[in-house]
Order: structure tokens, then sequence, then C-alpha cells
């Protein structure tokens, strides 16, 4: 394990970019693209939209509720093992929870001042499989039919294998010399900002993936042919990668805390979901997805760069493990509470004003985090200072018998 004593902001951070690039490919580009699986699973197992859409929100969920544990295994024994471990798993059927976070964690800790810009690059690797991914998985089913199809999805997944390998653990000034795992989980349990921060992300959530989901039926209720319909989804593909560049540089350079740009993005993200049902025409339709596509891409980097600003980079792997396991909520209700509107009413007109609504929330619920209306971001030494105003809310001691510090105060 390499030791330093700040980020270094480079060197073999690029190749955890590379590595992430890739994982972020193989796991959310997977997921966005499962839509195409959807008419197909309707049509074969006879079922209502709102139970088939438990299949794509039962993944993210179990993705995002297990990161936890990969965090957790991930401080123990480093992110390499356990993200080789869940690429073994995802090709099984399983195992996402133990390659995504522990790598963009592992990447957040190599990076300061360029750390949005890192992460935006990294997750660009989402935009280009989804472009990809969607016609490509269209052509599998057509030609081997839909579980033909997912085999090969599966030996894809075995590519996080080489992912893993790429990763080398760091040793920060900033690392936790206190307190056990128990410990540091039940000091994010008493900051109050990161709980806040929780909440608003789940609302996002819930609304995020909707249109990956559902948003080929939509169009094919309109009467669109098939492979146009998944062309859509490769260009909203296209225009979440042009966002999450272009949101991870301006996130490096834009003065003031990260958090507004986080807000900005969602709250555009939800107007242009809640817009889609107004659009019967193929360009106008097609506009909107566009700049749901763009804006939702955009949110996702400074989405990661918010947490190192509220807990610290020492406690990011179970930040941003805990953070995945709350959000999971909304990845698990977001699709299905679609697909049922869309049963009950005849149309995804409900389905996407609700969806609209969640992230419109979730930005309103970014305004109450400290420091968002100030003009400057926190350094690297004050995210430090965050790190050890953590260590002393639970004494190692009390957090080994399970027992939360009294008295303990939100920063």
């Amino acid at each position: 394990m390499a030791s330093r004593v700040e980020p270094p902001d480079g060197g073999w951070g690029w190749i955890v970019v590379l590595s992430a690039f890739f994982q972020s490919a193989l796991v959310f580009g997977v997921l966005r693209s499962f839509g195409v699986f959807f008419l197909e699973f309707v049509e074969v197992f006879k079922e209502p939209a709102a139970r088939v859409s438990w299949i794509t929100s039962i993944g993210i969920a179990v993705q995002q509720f297990g990161s936890p544990v990969g965090s957790a295994l991930s401080t123990q024994f480093g992110p390499r093992p356990v993200v080789i471990t869940g690429g073994i798993l995802a090709a099984l059927g399983t195992g996402w929870a133990l390659s995504f976070t522990p790598t963009v964690a592992c990447l957040s800790r190599y990076f300061s001042k360029r750390r949005s810009l890192a992460t935006g690059l990294a997750l660009t690797g989402v935009g280009l499989s989804s472009f990809v991914f969607a016609p490509f998985f269209q052509w599998l089913i057509t030609y081997y039919a839909w579980r033909g199809a997912l085999l090969l999805v599966a030996a894809l997944s075995l590519h996080l294998v080489a992912c893993g390998a790429l990763l080398r653990p760091l040793r920060l000034a900033e690392d936790p010399v206190v307190g056990s795992p128990m410990a540091q989980l039940l000091s994010l349990f008493h900051h109050r900002p990161f709980l806040c921060y929780c909440v608003a992300l789940t609302l996002i959530n819930a609304g995020y993936f909707v249109p990956y989901v559902h948003l080929v039926a939509h169009t094919q209720d309109l009467g669109w042919d098939p492979l146009p319909a998944a062309f859509l989804l490769s260009l909203v593909a296209v225009a979440d990668l042009a966002g999450r560049v272009f949101s991870g540089w301006l996130g490096d350079v834009c003065p003031g805390p990260v958090a507004r740009l986080l807000a900005l993005w969602s709250f555009l993200t939800g107007m242009t979901l809640a817009l889609l049902p107004v659009a019967q025409q193929s360009l106008v339709l097609t506009v909107l997805a566009l700049a749901y596509g763009f804006s939702s891409g955009a949110l996702t980097p400074v989405a990661f760069s918010v947490l190192p600003e509220l807990v610290g980079v020492g406690r990011v792997y179970f930040g941003l493990g805990l953070l995945q396991m709350v959000e999971s909520i909304g990845g698990l209700l977001g699709a299905p509470l679609s697909g049922y509107l869309r049963d009950l009413t005849g149309s995804y007109t409900v389905s996407f004003v609700v969806t609209g609504a969640f992230l419109l929330s979730g930005s309103m619920m970014l305004f109450i985090l400290p420091g968002f209306f100030s003009c400057f971001r926190p350094s690297a030494t004050e995210q430090y200072s965050v790190t050890k105003s953590l260590e002393v809310r639970v004494s190692p001691r009390k957090a080994e018998c399970g027992e939360g510090s009294p008295g303990a105060q939100d920063p």
C-alpha cells in the first residue's frame, strides 16, 4: 500500500480512473440498457409493467444496499481483492455491490483539486456503454433470444476482474487512526449533514433511473418501432456522456461548494422528466430526452464529489457505502411505482411527472447542507478537519460496545 500525506492528484490515480471507467460501463451501462429487455419480459412472463419493473429495480437496489459490505471489506483487505471477487460474482448474477463502490471510493482518495474532473471522466463509461449496449442488446435479443442475450451479458461482466486488478490502495494522512469500522459507521449516523444528504440522494435516485427502464416502452406507446426507440436511448447516453465531462470540469473550476452544482443539475433533470409526457412529436421528444441525458449525466460526478467535502476523505469508504445503501430505497421503488402508475392510468404521463417531482424535491433538500451558500469550498486541510471531528464523535471503546457518544454535537 502506497503511503502519502496528501492525494497525489494524478500518478497512478489515472489508472484508477481507467479502471473506474470500465467498471461504470459494465455495471451501470448494463443496468441502464436493461430497458431493452423490458418488453420481452412483459411478453414472455405475461405480467404487468409494474411487476416486470422490479427486475431492474432490485438489481439497482441490491448493488446499492450491499455497498457497505464492499466498503467494510475494502477497508479491511483493500479494494483490489474485493473488486476481483465482485467481478466473479457479477457474472453469476450478483456482485455489483463489491465492484463499483470500492473503486469510486479509491478514486476519491487519489484526487483533491481535480476530483470532480477525475470522477466525471471515470463515469463517462456509463454514457459510452449505454450508447453501445442499448442497440447491441436489442441485436442480441433478435438473434439469440433473451436467454442467450443474458448469458452474453454475464460474460461481459467477467471483465470486472481485470478492472479490480488495476486498483492500488493509498494511505493518506486523513485516514482515521482510531476506532473500529463500527465506530466509523456510528460517527456517520451522528453526522446530521450526511444524513440530510442521504435523504436528498434517495429522492433523486427514485426518479433518476426511470427513463432507462420505461423510455423505450413510452416511445413504443407513441407508435415508434423497437430499433428507433432503442436508438433514442443511445442518443440519451451520448448526451449523458457530454454532461459528465462538462460537469466534472465545471465542478473543479466553479467557485463555491459542489453541492450547488448538484442542486442545479438535479433541478434541470427533474424538469425535463416532468415535461417528457408533453412531447408528442418525435423531434420534441428527442430534444427533451437529450436534455434529460445531459443534465442527469452532469449530476452524477458532482454527487460523488460532495461526499468527501461532507465527511472527509478518511471516511469516504464508509460514507459512500452507507450513502448507497440508504439511496437504494429510491432505486428500488422508483421504477415499480412508475410501472404501477402506467398500469393504473394507461400511459406514462403521471409516471414521468411524479418521478420528476422526486428529483425536484431532492434538489431542494440540498439547500440545507452546511456552506451551501458559501463562496468558497472546503480545502483539503478543512476536509481533514472534518475527518478529525468525526473521529471524536464516537470513542473506540464505546463503538466496540455498540454505543454512541453521548452529547455529540453536529458540526
